[in-house]
């Protein structure tokens, strides 16, 4: 009997518990909803210029913004490339940086003379 009610209790604290957190997590604050719809259409615009004021202006990194930011259902530089900002894509394409593989057993061989 202690453990249907300690289970039941549980299941309680963790229901409210999810009832509570959920309308915070799907709400967003209205200022930061129009920062990132002023970057979307700063990526847009093909201005590499506007696009750093519109980061700096609102305390954003561009490889912040590049990896975690969708416009209209897409990945922010998706976005600018099907927009055709070609110049705004490839910056934050740079941003993002270069990512590569090196095997080191290929790389490093050792010789030895006896």
């Amino acid at each position: 009997m202690k453990n249907v009610k300690a289970t039941l209790l549980a299941l309680t604290t963790a229901v409210s518990a999810i009832a509570i957190s959920a309308p915070s997590q799907a709400a967003m604050n209205p200022y930061m909803e129009s920062a990132l719809i002023e970057v979307c259409k700063a990526a847009q615009s093909n201005s590499v210029q506007k696009l750093n004021q519109t980061t700096k202006s609102y305390r954003l990194k561009n490889k912040t913004v590049a990896l975690k930011l969708m416009c209209n259902g897409e990945d922010v530089i998706s976005f600018a490339e099907s927009n055709g900002a070609d110049k705004t894509a490839a910056k934050l394409q740079h941003s993002i940086g270069q990512v590569g593989i090196t095997d080191i057993a290929a790389v490093s061989k050792l010789k030895v003379t006896f």
